[in-house]
């Protein structure tokens, strides 16, 4: 009797576990939320974004640079072909996205392009893409230079790193570094849903320069998009699950330490910033539980979120878009630019909205 008492204790004790790990998670995954429609005006659909455009960044003459056919764990998608990288001219009075050629020697076949990222070169004006590449479900960082003449960018370099294990994003700060996030710490599909139900905080940012490569903050429970302040002084970080972004002051030796967290309300994908205001703008998943398993009767929706004075004692959060999924599913990234706001998705379509 005395074992099996022990027994049932024990087993009690993991069923306990269980269930408040679970509460835990689905809290964390804002599962019983529903959102409400909150639009804006004169919304169209980009054609031609059918299969994701889960990030977008814009260069300063108004070309956006988007990156399309995602398939990553945990989430749909309806395309088997490769993924791509589209420029889309803001200026044009049709807008219509534009495939980029990829220089020769480049595997596309396995091309699957997660977090994308600029850095201009202030010396000739070169531009350098860097994208977070998944091949065969690894995690790489592709550095390639864009031609805006003829829509085209050559590769440069292949970068790949153990610390580099499972990235999500990443902020170019030179022509051949930058800050990356990894969103979970083991990279068995199994391992990573154990990391996730436990809630465990073993996610990192790593920064890279082909002299070194080092973890410079760690501490996150699910790290997704990353970017940097228009004075170059701090990064930003978005810790999905915690529902926050952080604020990291970067240090003379390239490490960050914390400033503040502001939370949001809403799980934050990628992050975008105003290089004018320094309003952060993020794509958000505002009831997360919906993304696995997808369901198209009951579809995940999207979020844009807008942090006004981000490092005032009271930045001002607040709800700039929302949809239940009815129009664009699973936002990923909001992009400001002249009036307009882009807001792309992980594996769905790409809208852009009037801000007045």
């Amino acid at each position: 009797m005395g074992r099996l008492a022990v027994l049932v204790a024990v087993a009690a004790g993991l069923l306990a576990l269980f269930g408040e790990r679970f509460v835990h998670l689905r809290k964390r995954l804002l599962a019983s939320r529903e959102i409400q429609q909150n639009h804006l005006p004169n919304c169209e659909l980009i054609k031609g974004l059918d299969y994701g455009s889960e990030d977008i960044t814009v260069l300063p003459n108004g070309l956006a640079l988007i990156s399309t056919g995602l398939k990553y764990p945990g989430t749909p998608h309806f395309s088997e072909e490769p993924g791509k990288i589209y420029v889309l001219d803001l200026h044009a009075n049709h807008l219509k996205p534009v495939e980029l050629r990829v220089s020769r020697g480049f595997d596309l076949d396995s091309f699957n392009p997660h977090g994308i990222s600029v850095y201009i070169d202030e010396t000739d004006h070169t531009v350098y893409l860097f994208v977070v590449n998944h091949p065969n479900s690894e995690s790489t960082v592709e550095n390639f230079r864009y031609n805006e003449e003829d829509n085209s960018i050559a590769h440069l370099k292949t970068i790949k790193h153990k610390l580099l294990h499972h990235v999500n994003d990443i902020v170019a700060v030179g022509p051949e570094s930058f800050y990356a996030t990894n969103d979970h710490y083991f990279s068995h599909e199994l391992l990573r849903a154990v990391e996730m139900f436990l809630d465990l905080p073993w996610c990192d940012v790593i920064y890279y320069t082909p002299e070194g490569v080092r973890e410079v903050a760690a501490g996150f429970n699910s790290v997704n998009g990353i970017n940097i302040s228009p004075d170059n002084k701090y990064i930003y970080v978005a810790d999905i699950l915690a529902q926050t972004i952080h604020v990291m002051e970067i240090q003379k030796d390239k490490t960050l330490t914390s400033v503040k967290a502001v939370q949001v309300g809403s799980l934050p994908d990628n992050i975008e910033v105003d290089r004018v205001t320094g309003d952060v703008w993020l794509g958000c998943h505002p009831n997360a539980a919906k993304m696995a398993p997808y369901d198209p009767q009951n579809p995940p929706g999207s979020e844009v979120i807008q942090i006004k004075h981000i490092h005032s004692e009271t930045p001002e959060v607040r709800q700039v878009y929302a949809d239940d999924g009815s129009v664009i599913q699973g936002s990923s990234i909001a992009v400001a630019y002249q009036g307009r706001l882009l807001i792309g998705s992980v594996f769905h379509k790409m809208l852009i909205c009037d801000l007045e």
